[in-house]
């Protein structure tokens, strides 16, 4: 494809192992420039989108909600190129189209967003929510186009009320790896926890927007973002030797996710890990191997990390870039204890995620003392990390005293949209000051 991305990996460790030593960590960037998709029927053809607006009774409290919904999907459809294939769902109990009115996806073009936009201004909220429903409805539009760059759009502003638990963990099994899926929740009666299962599943982001009126900006942005989108599925190919054990695969930058589960058996010894739709962009990835001790001065590859786009059954890959993670034993004290800044900083972004949404859920079951000792853990690590936008978010939630030791105090009084801002704001990561001020510099010259 000649509008694709040039894609490149690096590998950032520390190679070396005390004698004994058997866990290997290293950070995987992925990076990928050029691609941009041109505008035009041609381009956009290969690109399919849903609009997914939570239409339950209580999208009507206020009502401002609801108004703002159908204008910020309005909003999305004005910023679809040409030719991409679209369509708008309405959710309640069930799913049901708004536009078109038969579950197809239609061509973007002047006639089918004007009347899709007319549709928009047609709905009315009433009903519960069922978010698999809205899931399973998405899935079937998207199934005729799997070869292209799949992207939804989910606003719900309640729980998951109206179906089970394992109801909406079979749909999101089913639908894992068929599209990308971002979620928002408007107001404060949602679940970040829930949605947050469904964006991690689906490989997106998750985001609280409590003021209704944020709603068109934050549509227009991930519209946006989707169209800038270039190459439909990637994944990262991990082999690991024989006798090692591939502990985790997560997602560090821009957010923290763990894909460890999300593992498909590629070939002997190799497993792939869904990366979701590329553009002009860069992502971070951390890997733990487990390796056998090996003798002093022994060099082993720990993981062999390819960049690919997996082909259809009985098709080999299509492999973008590849990059080696190695282990080498020593027993030489400086170079096995030398920590990689990489490394050591995403360790900490990852145990940032972990005690804040820990600290958040000791402070609403009362345990303050738990809670404290999270969030204030949480503040140091946000300090060290340089995480302006965490930090910001823990200050709504506790008074600081002293961020490098992490000695904080709870507020009494809390907005619940500063603590659900907190919780979906903890997985949201940064470089390193050294990547900032490299790429900071390459932008200077």
């Amino acid at each position: 494809m000649s509008d694709q991305p040039q894609f490149t990996v690096k590998i950032d460790q520390n190679k070396y192992l005390p004698e004994g030593g058997r866990e290997v960590h290293a950070i995987v960037s992925v990076e990928s420039a050029g691609g941009a998709v041109a505008s035009g029927a041609s381009a956009g053809a290969q690109a399919a989108e849903v609009i997914i607006i939570d239409t339950s009774g209580s999208m009507t409290y206020p009502d401002t909600k609801l108004r703002s919904a159908i204008a910020a999907a309005q909003t999305a459809v004005d910023t679809l190129r040409d030719g991409v294939m679209f369509a708008v769902v309405s959710g309640s109990n069930s799913a049901r189209m708004v536009f078109p009115q038969q579950a197809m996806l239609v061509p973007a073009n002047d006639r089918n967003r004007t009347a899709a936009k007319a549709e928009l201004k047609r709905l009315t909220a009433q009903g519960g929510t069922a978010i698999g429903s809205w899931l399973r409805l998405a899935d079937q539009l998207f199934d005729p186009y799997q070869d292209g760059v799949r992207h939804a759009i989910l606003l719900t502003d309640g729980k998951n009320q109206h179906e089970s638990p394992e109801e909406l963990d079979a749909v999101l099994f089913r639908c894992a790896g068929r599209f990308v899926c971002d979620c928002r929740g408007v107001g404060t009666d949602w679940e970040v926890a829930e949605l947050r299962k469904v964006a991690n599943a689906l490989l997106g982001t998750v985001d609280i927007v409590a003021d209704p009126a944020d709603l068109v900006a934050d549509f227009r942005a991930m519209t946006e973002a989707a169209m800038g989108k270039a190459v439909a599925d990637v994944a990262l190919r991990v082999w690991t030797p024989q006798t090692a054990r591939l502990k985790f695969v997560k997602q560090v930058m821009p957010n923290v996710a763990d894909l460890s589960a999300m593992r498909a058996e590629a070939a002997p010894q190799a497993g792939d890990y869904p990366l979701g739709a590329w553009g002009a962009e860069s992502r971070d990835y951390q890997i733990c191997v487990e390796v056998p001790p090996g003798e002093v001065g022994k060099e082993l590859r720990a993981a062999w990390v390819k960049l690919v786009v997996p082909g259809a059954p009985g098709q080999e890959a299509q492999v973008l870039a590849t990059g080696n993670v190695l282990a080498q034993w020593t027993d030489d004290e400086a170079l096995s204890t030398k920590i990689n800044a990489r490394v050591a900083h995403y360790t900490g972004q990852s145990e940032l995620a972990d005690v804040i949404q820990e600290g958040l859920a000791a402070r609403r079951d009362g345990d303050l003392d738990t809670a404290t000792a999270r969030l204030g853990r949480a503040v140091k690590l946000a300090d060290e990390a340089g995480n302006e936008a965490v930090t910001a978010a823990l200050r709504k939630v506790v008074d600081v005293l002293d961020p490098v030791t992490g000695t904080v105090r709870l507020k009494a009084n809390v907005e619940k949209a500063d603590e659900m801002s907190l919780d979906t704001t903890s997985t949201k990561t940064v470089r390193t000051r050294k990547d900032e001020t490299v790429r900071t510099r390459r932008s200077e010259v």
